[in-house]
């Protein structure tokens, strides 16, 4: 015991509950992060392909199973007629408005530039710098479901 005996010992308790900002901050930045992933794959010309585990019911039998499964992950880019790459941002399946005017994607040159920018990106999440935009998307999705 005198090793317990020379930590510091405290007594706490654990957070159980998050705040909905940091859950959608959550959300959205392990979206970034998957976009960023799909990126760097296609860089390096690999296929991204994120594994899940899916339980799923044999009709047969009806026994239930566990098997994994490759998760489809969409592009927030793309190539515009200009030859230049559109980035739009994504919550669920709305995208965010970037500013006031009604900008809702960002153009870039290349893809170095695409990755430079979703890096930034995160950065911005982490900052709570969507959260406005985040609750926007999530109230009107909610006023949806209640008409």
């Amino acid at each position: 015991m005198s090793i317990v005996t020379n930590l510091k010992l405290i007594t706490t308790a654990k957070c159980t509950a998050i705040s909905p900002i940091m859950q959608r901050r959550n959300k959205l930045l392990a979206k970034v992060q998957e976009q960023l992933e799909l990126c760097e794959a296609q860089r390096n010309q690999q296929t991204y392909a994120p594994k899940r585990i899916k339980t799923v019911t044999n009709k047969e039998t009806g026994e239930r199973m566990t098997v994994e499964t490759v998760k489809r992950v969409k592009e927030w880019f793309w190539i515009a007629e200009n030859g230049k790459i559109n980035l739009a941002v994504k919550y669920g399946s709305k995208t965010l408005p970037l500013n006031k005017k009604g900008a809702n994607a960002i153009e870039l040159t290349n893809g170095t530039e695409l990755i430079g920018t979703l890096h930034k990106l995160k950065d911005a999440v982490v900052a709570g710098e969507f959260d406005d935009a985040i609750s926007e998307v999530s109230d009107a999705t909610r006023k949806a479901f209640n008409k």
